[in-house]
């Protein structure tokens, strides 16, 4: 894989020899862009959510060799509205899930544009109205252990 490369923010890096790092540790350990967080490395947290060409994804479960030639978007590279309305609305509190919550909530928002249903969309026939229910359901893999939901459903609701 040597000379194989992805960019990240829009810088270009070699990819790691090794087939077996994942995304999430090229990013951190390798590139030293630590706003990405290691939560449970399961998929499970929504911690180390990037946007990887533009779509979301869990970086822990992304081999770092998969994504050659590809564009990697962490929380170092996005300058968002969603960040000054977390702020506006106490959207977090401790920090630890905001750099994923921010990542996914950039993405869901370009997918509830491009028409994408959700699990609670009642009808698929015409755009759904991106309602709490709707928020909540899109940003379902993103968790907070302060609870800090309400004030991202706000700051969500604010940006649609």
């Amino acid at each position: 894989m040597v000379g194989h490369t992805l960019r990240a923010n829009g810088r270009s890096h070699d990819l790691p020899t090794d087939p077996r790092v994942s995304l999430l540790d090229l990013l951190r350990e390798g590139l030293g862009l630590t706003g990405t967080k290691k939560g449970c490395d399961q998929g499970a947290c929504g911690a180390c959510t990037v946007l990887l060409d533009g779509e979301r994804v869990n970086s822990c479960l992304v081999l770092a060799v998969q994504c050659a030639g590809m564009e990697v978007t962490t929380i170092e590279g996005v300058a968002h509205p969603v960040q000054e309305a977390l702020v506006r609305h106490d959207g977090f509190q401790c920090g630890y899930c905001t750099s994923g919550q921010i990542c996914s909530i950039i993405a869901m928002l370009a997918e509830h544009r491009a028409g994408a249903p959700s699990a609670v969309t009642g009808d698929l026939t015409a755009p759904a109205p991106l309602s709490d229910a709707e928020i909540r359901e899109r940003l379902s893999g993103n968790l907070c252990r302060c609870g800090a939901y309400n004030g991202i459903v706000a700051a969500v609701r604010e940006l649609s």
